[in-house]
């Protein structure tokens, strides 16, 4: 039997499943966002973000977060949750988790983005919890 990497395809279904998973309250105000699954970031976000290599990320919020005054500007591009299938991969391969408990916690860091919260808010509520 031949094992095969997941897809970007099996990634954008874990991703789904796990914005099932979230409160009510939290996919109302995902419906505008746009979930996008890529290998690696492109040039333009390697350079944004200061990255070495594109290893170096595993997903991105893009966009304003909920209640931002410039979130319905005409002409702004749709908020979007990026996930990088390839670090993703790595990540797994590398970590102890299962790949869905992975991808599911870098897709509710992005929508802490999306509501707003830092890297540093989001770690300090890990932190309350765990």
């Amino acid at each position: 039997m031949a094992l095969h990497a997941p897809s970007l395809a099996d990634i954008e279904r874990l991703a789904q499943a796990a914005v099932e998973q979230l409160p009510e309250l939290f996919r109302d105000h995902l419906g505008s966002v746009i979930l996008k699954v890529e290998d690696f970031p492109d040039e333009e976000v390697m350079e944004a973000m200061g990255l070495e290599t594109p290893f170096d990320i595993l997903g991105l919020y893009w966009g304003h977060p909920v209640g931002d005054a410039g979130a319905g500007q005409t002409g702004a591009m749709p908020p979007t949750i990026f996930l990088y299938r390839r670090p993703l991969l790595d990540e797994w391969a590398e970590g102890g988790d299962s790949l869905e408990h992975l991808v599911a916690h870098v897709l509710i860091h992005e929508v802490g983005h999306h509501f707003g919260l830092s890297d540093d808010d989001m770690h300090a509520i890990e932190d309350a919890a765990g």
